[in-house]
């Protein structure tokens, strides 16, 4: 057979099998384990209330509908407001021709399944951790066909932090995402945990599902290569179980002007407890069986590498890895008491837009798996909802990119000005009060914020970043 109909021969048993699954997969919502009901929530079959009234409209409570079909929920503010005006304006969200990539098991495949595919330049840093791990930080430096915009006038080109999901699986849509950011002006740098995507376990140490000390250190190099430029962060699907953590751990300090999730799991331990549907379970876990097999010898002494490879579920997979270790077992709430990324959400003091779909196969129906009552009650956290999308998919026809990454970047661009609004108003105040308070006061310069790492050469030398 010649090289082309081998090729044709493989193509056309992948479609095979993405019309398979969606086959599979074409049932009712599952309602998981343990769940919280959350107001409004209806016990109707997902599948249906997708194209008519669903899970987006019951979650609207009140608000006037976005194009698209998408609701913003949040709690009323003033930078709710000036979010929900640039969500009108934006022409990513206008409904374009239907199409065979808008079921969401396709949405969801297609950003999984698909090769990455050539395109983009990366400059990789090893960053060696405290405990002597190893971090991977890979930096989009290309092509940029179009030219760069400005994301800041008058400012510097901000950095964009992009935490891909949990598995390790670097997809078309983060690339997507890096690319479109650095055509915006944006410097984007994707964050790689301890043995992932190629970068190696040093310490037989891997890093838990919700546990930032390796991220915080990454931010805190960024913040020392990049002192003054402004700092976004964008997560993708179970990743964002690590960027939630770090927000809420940090609080005030984090260093971030304003971060974004895509399709995030945020009910984490009920998502672990219900399972996913089979081919993504099974899937996701084959994933990280690969991914750690060649460590298998040096994990044996930490974890019994026998269970951890035989585990049939996503759940015992993690339990295996984290709460049955050798030296210090610990109990599944225990693992959760530490890794729930909602445990210091109210400490967060960063605006974050999560962009969920009411399709999504992966997180399950929104009345199961999202917590509104954060929305609602919390002022920098926002919902964008849509009908459709996937998980992590949010796709359209080529050669646009993925919607919600356009309103990602509308999304910091609105946060920008919202910021720059907000600091010429108290600079007016300032001065009108001084004027009326009939001396004029000089004000103090505003102290140089000190450097997250005053030492440099201790924390950061040359023997301890690595970059080819």
């Amino acid at each position: 057979m010649p090289p082309w109909g081998a090729a044709l021969a493989l193509l056309l048993a992948a479609l095979a099998l993405l019309v398979l699954l969606a086959a599979l997969l074409r049932r009712p919502g599952r309602r998981a384990v343990g769940a919280r009901t959350l107001p409004g929530a209806q016990g109707q079959d997902h599948e249906e209330e997708v194209d008519g009234a669903g899970p987006a409209d019951q979650f609207s409570d009140g608000r006037e509908p976005l194009p698209g079909g998408c609701r913003l929920i949040c709690k009323p503010s003033a930078l709710a407001q000036c979010l929900l005006r640039a969500l009108r304006r934006s022409t990513a969200l206008e409904p374009g021709p239907r199409s065979w990539l808008s079921g969401p098991h396709l949405q969801t495949l297609c950003h999984f399944v698909l090769p990455v595919g050539p395109g983009s330049d990366l400059a990789r840093e090893y960053l060696q951790l405290a405990d002597d791990g190893l971090v991977a930080l890979d930096w989009v430096v290309g092509p940029c066909a179009r030219g760069r915009r400005v994301t800041n006038a008058g400012g510097l080109p901000a950095v964009l932090l992009v935490i891909p999901n949990a598995w390790g699986r670097l997809t078309r849509n983060v690339l997507g995402l890096c690319l479109l950011a650095l055509e915006r002006g944006y410097y984007p740098v994707i964050f790689h945990r301890r043995g992932h995507h190629g970068c190696p376990l040093v310490s037989p140490r891997l890093q838990p599902f919700g546990d930032p000390s390796d991220l915080k250190e990454a931010i805190t190099y960024i913040r020392f290569r990049h002192p003054a430029a402004p700092l976004f962060a964008v997560s993708e699907g179970s990743g964002s179980a690590l960027l939630l953590s770090y927000l809420g751990e940090c609080g005030s300090s984090s260093y971030m002007t304003g971060a974004a999730c895509i399709s995030p799991v945020l009910c984490c331990r009920e998502w672990f407890e219900a399972g996913l549907p089979w081919p993504y379970e099974r899937g996701f876990l084959l994933h990280q069986k690969i991914a750690l097999s060649r460590y298998a010898t040096a994990l044996e002494d930490t974890v019994d590498t026998g269970k951890l490879f035989r585990s049939r579920s996503l759940r015992e997979f993690e339990e295996t890895l984290f709460c049955h270790t050798k030296s210090f077992p610990i109990s599944w709430d225990t693992y959760w008491d530490h890794n729930d990324p909602l445990r210091d959400v109210d400490e967060a003091a960063v605006p974050v837009l999560c962009i969920c779909s009411a399709d999504d196969p992966v997180c399950g129906p929104p009345n199961h798996f999202l917590p509104t009552e954060l929305f609602h009650s919390n002022p920098y956290f926002f919902l964008l909802l849509s009908r459709h999308g996937g998980h992590c998919g949010f796709l359209r026809q080529e050669p646009l990119p993925a919607w919600s990454h356009e309103v990602i970047l509308e999304y910091f661009r609105a946060l920008t000005e919202f910021f720059r609004t907000e600091e010429r108003m108290k600079g007016l105040s300032r001065r009108r009060v001084s004027f009326l308070g009939g001396r004029r006061r000089w004000g103090t310069l505003p102290k140089r914020e000190a450097s997250p790492s005053s030492n440099l050469e201790e924390i950061f030398s040359w023997k301890r970043s690595y970059t080819r």
